[in-house]
């Protein structure tokens, strides 16, 4: 009796969750080269069926929720520590004579790079938020309408790290633009070396980054 009772039991489970498994929608099925992009900027895949199937499940949506907040966390970390910077640069005149970041193009930068920072820390708290409270029902009846809303879906995950990202290289633009203008030749040197320290991490990024989303097409 016991084992029959068990058997029921598994047969239940196995036909609720064949009943939970969906098809991906027509509407996930995009061919756009933009929505591809953002897809594989989100979840490091030019198409939305894995992430489709890891909502079929709370153990798999779970990972996915955690890692996405790890992302958020990490992204609201650096948005912080740029804000913080950049506030204090363009606050504060240069303590030394040979390095002017006030002048008027570095300063510019430093000031789009706080406001960068600050929509990145809005951005990004906001969708960690959205992540902590939302269910993986509430996300697949989104998604299932299709158009606007899976854009705005996977907007609210790409936008902080791109908002991040930018402010990022307005900094760094603006540290450039202030070493290069000194007249010390020490700091021309450091600039120099710093701009193809940064060119060669930023083409191996690239590179890296279109390799695996060719491999994934």
């Amino acid at each position: 009796m016991a084992a029959l009772y068990s058997t029921e039991l598994h047969m239940t489970a196995d036909s609720r969750a064949l009943a939970e498994e969906q098809p991906l929608p027509e509407a996930l099925r995009c061919t756009f080269l933009f929505m591809r992009v953002l897809s594989f900027a989100a979840f490091g895949l030019p198409d939305l069926e894995d992430h489709w199937k890891s909502l079929q499940s709370e153990q798999a949506f779970e990972t996915v929720r955690t890692r996405l907040c790890s992302i958020l966390a990490s992204i609201i970390t650096t948005a912080g520590v740029l804000l913080a910077t950049s506030g204090v640069f363009v606050t504060t005149g240069s303590p030394v004579p040979y390095f002017d970041y006030t002048s008027p193009v570095p300063h510019c930068l430093l000031l789009m790079s706080l406001m960068l920072a600050m929509i990145a820390l809005l951005t990004s708290g906001s969708s960690m938020i959205r992540w902590m409270h939302t269910d993986r029902h509430w996300i697949q009846e989104q998604l299932e309408l299709g158009g606007y809303f899976v854009l705005s879906y996977l907007l609210s995950i790409v936008t902080p790290m791109f908002f991040v990202a930018l402010s990022l290289h307005c900094f760094i633009f603006a540290m450039l633009i202030a070493g290069f203008s000194s007249q010390s030749m020490v700091c021309h040197v450091v600039t120099a070396v710093w701009l193809v320290t940064y060119v060669v991490n930023i083409g191996t990024i690239l590179m890296e980054t279109m390799w695996r989303y060719a491999q994934s097409r």
